[in-house]
């Protein structure tokens, strides 16, 4: 994992329940997708990954969260999770969570932190 924060994107590329950023992380020694979304007035984190079969969540990319920008949906089984706490509140992991990845914001750049799965 990198020794100093890693930028993923500018602030302004993600919007309020909008389109998230694809990135990609070490996991136990090898390259996972994770993506970043804006919810609430803060970034989020997580891998790419659904908590009932490991499949990525986007319908297209960057796609994470439903019509009303309200929750985060997998497009393959329809899992349904909050953005703020990646916990599945609908579908076939209901009660499950997403694996977060730790960001940060600041000076108008969303930093990757240090990667705890590394």
């Amino acid at each position: 994992m990198a020794e100093t924060p890693r930028v993923i994107c500018d602030s302004a590329a993600l919007t309020e329940g909008g389109r998230g950023v694809r990135f990609n992380v070490q996991q136990y020694g090898a390259q996972a997708s994770a993506f970043v979304i804006r919810y609430d007035g803060r970034v989020y984190a997580y891998f790419n990954s659904c908590a009932h079969i490991p499949v990525e969540l986007d319908w297209m990319e960057g796609e994470f969260f439903d019509k009303a920008g309200l929750y985060l949906i997998c497009a393959t089984h329809g899992a349904t999770y909050e953005p703020d706490t990646g916990h599945c509140i609908m579908g076939p992991c209901k009660g499950q969570h997403l694996i977060s990845v730790p960001v940060a914001e600041r000076d108008g750049k969303v930093y990757l932190l240090e990667n705890k799965h590394g």
